[in-house]
């Protein structure tokens, strides 16, 4: 049997929340982003994890003063020691009952020791198609991620260069 898959925390959208065009700040949705993922990794791995990576976030609608939200995190994809985690953010009116996605990202978790050293995780082997597509989205960002990387370090390079 594996370990804890996925999670949904749930938070009420107050008004500290808000910017000051009534929305709830990306930043908050920032924050819900990463406990979610943390207790995500944690519950997967079984053990203290740090968030290593947060890649291709999308704001897709905002978020209001009142609405539901719900975070749901999902290991998508491990590695040795470090779990790929998608989350998804949607709210609803809870007057009127209608979800809309508002947000969407993946993050990388490392699971440490005692010592603060990177520890294995249980290996996700994926089991049904909808697993699978998820790992290979997961696969495939993190190609990107390589990719930019190598990119940034050239154009640093080229900016010491030429001073």
């Amino acid at each position: 049997m594996q370990p804890q898959q996925e999670l949904v925390l749930r938070f009420l959208a107050e008004p500290q929340h808000v910017n000051f065009g009534g929305k709830v700040h990306g930043g908050q949705v920032m924050k819900w982003i990463d406990q979610a993922g943390f207790a995500c990794a944690s519950a997967w791995s079984g053990c203290y994890c740090v968030t290593a990576y947060v890649g291709s976030v999308r704001f897709e609608a905002p978020i209001l003063i009142g609405d539901v939200v719900d975070v749901r995190a999902e290991v998508i994809m491990t590695g040795c020691t470090s779990m790929h985690i998608a989350v998804d953010v949607s709210a609803r009116d809870p007057k009127v009952q209608s979800i809309r996605r508002t947000t969407h990202c993946v993050l990388v978790f490392v699971a440490l020791d005692e010592a603060l050293k990177p520890k294995p995780v249980p290996p996700l082997e994926p089991e049904n198609d909808a697993q699978r597509a998820r790992w290979v989205y997961a696969d495939k960002l993190k190609a990107l991620e390589l990719q930019a990387q190598k990119e940034r370090s050239a154009l640093i390079e080229l900016l010491r260069a030429t001073g």
